[in-house]
């Protein structure tokens, strides 16, 4: 799938709501639209053009990184700077991202822009030109995937009674920069026993016991776009419980993942997941949305809830991660990521699905 420029849609939509410019402050955006991946920056879009802001310290790597924007160094601060140029530009409308500006960021630009200019809010410009791939993002999160998958196989075999959680933590992050990846995207979690029951249980000192549940979710960036992969293994003989609750789960996200499609709401896909787990009696052992978008960030539109009005489409890519959490028991998730067909889905996601023991 081939997008058209997305600084030019924005342009677009400035002159739909007449506005004079827009100012991008949130970094995953501007990563998004120029391709800088340094941590100080801004980016001014007016109707016919666009001024790149950052600071001397990356004086070349703006250079090698941006392209096709004018880029000029703020040598005074990037807001003072974004505030001198939209003045100069007679911008009279300037939007700014509302979910990503500080209050006292807000005020300060309302000062320097003085009684000349309004400043308007606007939510979600850039994340909704995000929110579809083109088959280069789709396969940059496929090769983000790819070395978490490496790291996970590669891990199981060093997995046994006795190992901290912390311990299996450090050997994942490291084999999966050892196969490209720049960073972890989010905090590992490696979530064994009793533990395993935390959706979000980061990697502890407890050390992992036989004959228990070992939650493992991982995610990578790699050439400036996430991954997120989970897999629950089971250290010892697990009990009939155990395996019943790790075959729900595994159905559920089987009928997730069976009525994806473009056209469909994001809604319905948890319904699927759901009504398994809830027809088996885990329903409330069931406590977060079924799934999300995934690409610059981690966390992306669509989100895939009970609550959510998205209608999925072609070229979104998704996680499908339902679990099963039983307090002071264990618990299991299963994630994948697929990428929404016009019929259908494609999953990215190629470690098996299967109750792996060790």
């Amino acid at each position: 799938m081939k997008r058209s420029n997305p600084i030019r849609q924005l342009q677009k939509n400035l002159e739909e709501l007449k506005l004079d410019a827009i100012l991008i402050s949130h970094r995953p955006n501007i990563f998004y639209l120029t391709g800088f991946t340094g941590s100080s920056a801004a980016l001014l879009v007016f109707r016919h053009s666009a001024v790149f802001l950052t600071d001397g310290r990356y004086t070349e790597q703006a250079a090698r990184e941006v392209k096709d924007v004018r880029i000029r160094w703020a040598r005074d601060g990037l807001m003072p700077e974004a505030a001198s140029v939209a003045s100069k530009h007679g911008a009279r409308r300037v939007a700014f991202e509302s979910r990503h500006i500080t209050h006292d960021m807000y005020l300060w630009l309302r000062r320097a822009l003085r009684s000349k200019s309004q400043l308007v809010p606007c939510i979600d410009w850039v994340e909704e030109l995000r929110a579809v791939k083109t088959s280069e993002e789709v396969a940059k999160i496929r090769a983000s995937l790819r070395t978490v998958m490496a790291a996970f196989e590669e891990t199981l075999p060093v997995v046994r009674p006795g190992i901290r959680e912390r311990d299996l933590s450090a050997e994942l992050e490291y084999r999966m920069k050892r196969h490209g990846a720049q960073k972890v995207s989010f905090d590992l979690i490696v979530a064994s026993g009793p533990r395993s029951a935390l959706p979000h249980g980061i990697a502890s000192e407890r050390r992992v016991r036989r004959n228990e549940f070992l939650v493992f979710d991982l995610g990578a960036i790699l050439r400036g776009y996430s991954s997120d992969f989970t897999r629950t293994v089971y250290v010892g003989r697990p009990s009939a419980r155990a395996r019943e609750i790790y075959k729900t789960v595994a159905e559920s996200q089987a009928s997730a993942i069976a009525g994806i499609g473009a056209g469909v709401p994001a809604a319905q896909i948890d319904y699927l997941a759901r009504n398994v787990i809830e027809r088996k009696g885990y329903g409330r052992n069931f406590v977060h949305s079924t799934g999300h978008g995934i690409g610059v960030e981690v966390h992306e539109a669509p989100l895939i809830g009970t609550r959510s009005t998205a209608i999925l489409r072609a070229g979104q890519v998704i996680t499908v991660e339902p679990g099963i959490y039983i307090p002071h028991f264990g618990g299991v998730r299963i994630e994948d990521i697929v990428v929404v067909g016009d019929r259908g889905c494609h999953n990215l996601t190629e470690t098996t699905r299967e109750f792996i023991t060790l």
